[in-house]
């Protein structure tokens, strides 16, 4: 009942707004001709292969879809959003439920979700939004891997008081997970946050959400961004990342990117409540990461490396962790190594590579994408994953199509399965596949 009056109010209220804001003269029709509307359709499929005795495969399906409003200028600088989420698997679910994959939308059988609903104002220098919206940060953002991206409630600022340069404020309250169809104060390290390290117990206190500032410069070639966030009763974080592009031989351009990261703070939820971090007992957060990526983009592709250390602080929390409440476990972070599933941040203290080539064919509408990432821990032990992704983006007719099949298999202990895409290229320990059909309008 709550969610229907929030809901009701919230509809009521922008009514009142729109009604006020037509200008003299300009009826409704012209109002909402002058407003967008777009959305998305996606069939995904993912499915999880283990071949081992102690653990069951799994896999999961939905039908979804995406639709966003947003309305023409009111009030001289206003507008309106809004955003529909919904899924659906269509009677595919598993009988056995240790067979579901619960991180595509959870363990129902539908998903339905108003994602965003704000107000904002923007004129040539400022814009604020209020209320629900997605967010665009580097350790604090949509999360877009599944079928419902991760909105947040609260209040979003930038300012831009020269050229090149924007300043950032946020404040957030709450959030909407990508499983979840309501905006609630945890994170993913609360139990019952699908896809989280779940770390927490039932009796953690409530979050308070996160205040963020930011800066971005960007100049030509060279492109900087630094960040203070602090998630309240876990940590504080200072970010920055900068890198540079040459333009060497037409349009051959090597690229360098670096970036920083440093966490403090006494973590008082963690303290609280007795947790730990991979079994590392520890006072306080202190984490320290840096990363390196060098690359060349090309006609038709790209090619690059990366590297990523997060340093061991013996007695910190985690043995040095990084503490990050909305991207651990959805591999969403802004480290240069990852992998479909994987991030350094999921498996604590350590270091890590990856190298990523993408080429595109057929005048770019076919692009195919591998890579290999390394992982050596300390307390997570050691992993290799290797990534393949085939990419069709048709044009003419069938404008806004993309047909996507990403395949990712993982060397580790356990039994050998073969890889279901390429059978030739091997056994592994895990394989993990999606497969997506997506139309924007």
């Amino acid at each position: 009942m709550g969610r229907h009056n929030r809901i009701v109010g919230m509809t009521s209220a922008f009514a009142l707004l729109l009604v006020a804001g037509l200008s003299q003269g300009e009826t409704l029709a012209d109002f909402f001709a002058k407003s967008h509307i777009n959305g998305q359709i996606r069939s995904y499929y993912f499915s999880r292969l283990y071949g081992s005795p102690s653990r069951v495969n799994a896999y999961a399906y939905t039908l979804a879809g995406r639709l966003n409003v947003r309305t023409a200028r009111f009030l001289d600088g206003f507008h309106l959003g809004l955003s529909f989420y919904t899924a659906n698997s269509l009677g595919t679910q598993p009988v056995n439920p240790a067979r579901l994959d619960p991180t595509l939308m959870g363990r129902t059988s539908s998903l339905n979700a108003l994602g965003q609903a704000y107000l904002e104002y923007a004129n040539r220098w400022l814009k604020v939004t209020v209320g629900d919206q997605l967010v665009s940060t580097p350790w604090l953002n949509r999360v877009g891997g599944r079928v419902q991206p991760v909105t947040y409630q609260g209040i979003v600022a930038q300012v831009q008081p020269m050229a090149h340069l924007q300043l950032l404020g946020l404040r957030i309250f709450r959030w909407e997970n990508r499983t979840n169809n309501t905006f609630q104060r945890n994170n993913l390290y609360y139990p019952g946050v699908i896809a989280g390290p779940n770390v927490l117990p039932e009796t953690a206190p409530a979050s308070n959400g996160a205040l963020a500032f930011g800066a971005r410069y960007a100049v030509s070639r060279l492109k900087s961004q630094i960040w203070f966030y602090q998630f309240d009763g876990f940590a504080n974080m200072l970010y920055w990342q900068g890198g540079y592009v040459w333009r060497w031989h037409r349009q051959w351009s090597p690229f360098i990117n670096a970036q920083y990261t440093r966490e403090w703070g006494a973590g008082q939820v963690f303290e609280a409540t007795g947790t730990t971090l991979f079994g590392q007992n520890g006072q306080g957060v202190n984490s320290t990461d840096w990363g390196l990526k060098l690359g060349l983009r090309f006609p038709q592709g790209s090619l690059w490396w990366g590297y990523d250390t997060t340093l061991l602080h013996p007695g910190a929390l985690g043995g040095g962790a990084i503490v990050s409440p909305y991207t651990v476990g959805y591999t969403a972070d802004p480290l240069y190594v990852d992998a479909m599933i994987q991030g350094l941040v999921g498996v604590g203290p350590g270091h890590g590579w990856r190298v990523r080539a993408a080429y595109w064919f057929f005048s770019h509408q076919l692009q195919l994408t591998a890579g290999f990432s390394r992982f050596i821990t300390y307390f997570s032990g050691n992993s290799n994953w290797t990534h393949f992704n085939v990419s069709y983006f048709p044009k003419g007719a069938f404008q806004g199509l993309c047909l996507r099949d990403q395949v990712e298999v993982g060397n580790g202990a356990g039994t050998r399965v073969p890889n279901p895409l390429f059978p030739g290229f091997g056994t592994h320990s895990f394989v993990y596949n999606r497969v997506m059909f997506t139309y924007r309008f």
